[in-house]
């Protein structure tokens, strides 16, 4: 299930004794973490709520407290983080853990405890038999990166619910200037929020103004700009990166990337690979490889080539001669424009 499900049906329904919540999406754990603490009230908090990092606490220790009854309350909730021993790095963290102490933890748990592993991992190593185990018995809540569409649907209930909207276009910038990353939407809302207070309306000119252009952002409308062969823009926007103190080498660095995931994307959309394939495989997030699918079909796999090959010859230059890095970025553009026309 996902953490909105999660939300609700703690807030319906009896506990289940066991969870695992597992994903990288830091803000989805987070959201989870406050749904489980609000299972205990407040004042029961100090007594009934344990949470352990097991990299740095060993796992007997905290399966200790989880067979322990709750002092003066309904139910004990206790959090178990980073169970790196559940991955195949598990070596990971100060304490070599026994996960035959969880093995026998499950075989039994205590009822009035509800025991919730929340695991900030792509995935678990499945051939252990205590990830098998866990798998079977346990909830499973999701906390992986969400897809552009699920992002866009909770970031628009978030806003209705605190009695916000957004205007025309507002919500299409947050995502194209977040990259459709949830946690960095969430954490700008209360900014965009406050600046709505009176209007209660989330119009494009506070997004631009408050939520600030990546550099991946920034150069990916640069190698678009390059890829038409707009020369002018092309280079105004490579002045504003040198004036908002931003690297060259790190620069060139963003638009190798760039060209390098569109070469990967026009090659693997031609074999017939879907979006979500190429962003698993690529490991990119999926709303990248839209954006770099909607820009491959206006172009040739020569040209994108020719553009990739170019900009590693800028990287060399930008290592070994005296050249300013405009005058390189500048040759760059009148080649590759000779070289594609």
């Amino acid at each position: 299930m996902d953490v909105a499900t999660l939300r609700t049906q703690l807030k319906n329904a009896h506990p289940a004794p066991l969870y695992l919540v597992l994903g990288t999406q830091q803000v989805l754990l987070d959201q989870a973490r406050t749904a489980f603490l609000a299972l205990v009230p407040e004042a029961e908090r100090v007594m009934n709520v344990g949470s352990y990092d097991l990299e740095e606490t060993d796992l007997a220790t905290a399966l200790d407290d989880a067979q322990s009854a709750p002092f003066f309350g309904e139910r004990r909730l206790v959090l178990l983080n980073k169970p790196a021993f559940l991955t195949g790095n598990g070596g990971r963290g100060k304490v070599k853990q026994d996960p035959d102490l969880l093995l026998n933890y499950l075989k039994a748990p205590q009822p009035s405890t509800v025991l919730v592993i929340l695991a900030p991992y792509e995935k678990l190593d499945g051939r252990k038999a205590v990830v098998k185990a866990l798998k079977k018995q346990a909830v499973q809540v999701s906390a992986a990166p969400l897809s552009e569409q699920d992002a866009r649907r909770l970031i628009q209930s978030r806003v209705q619910q605190a009695g916000f909207h957004f205007g025309s276009g507002a919500l299409d910038e947050l995502v194209r200037r977040t990259n459709a990353d949830y946690g960095l939407m969430m954490a700008h809302l209360p900014q965009l929020q406050l600046l709505a207070y009176q209007s209660k309306e989330i119009d494009s000119a506070s997004v631009q103004g408050l939520v600030a252009q990546s550099l991946d952002e920034n150069v990916f409308d640069l190698a678009t700009a390059v890829l038409q062969r707009h020369q002018e823009q092309a280079l105004g926007l490579y002045r504003e990166l040198l004036a908002a103190q931003q690297q060259p080498l790190q620069i060139n660095a963003v638009l190798v990337s760039q060209f390098r995931l569109l070469l990967q994307v026009k090659i693997l959309t031609a074999r017939g690979l879907s979006q979500a394939t190429l962003a698993k495989q690529l490991k990119v997030h999926p709303y990248r490889v839209k954006l770099a699918a909607q820009t491959v079909r206006r172009f040739t796999l020569p040209a994108l080539s020719q553009a990739y090959l170019g900009l590693v010859r800028i990287e060399k230059a930008l290592k070994t001669t005296n050249r300013t890095p405009e005058l390189l970025f500048q040759l760059f553009l009148l080649q590759y424009s000779q070289k594609v026309s």
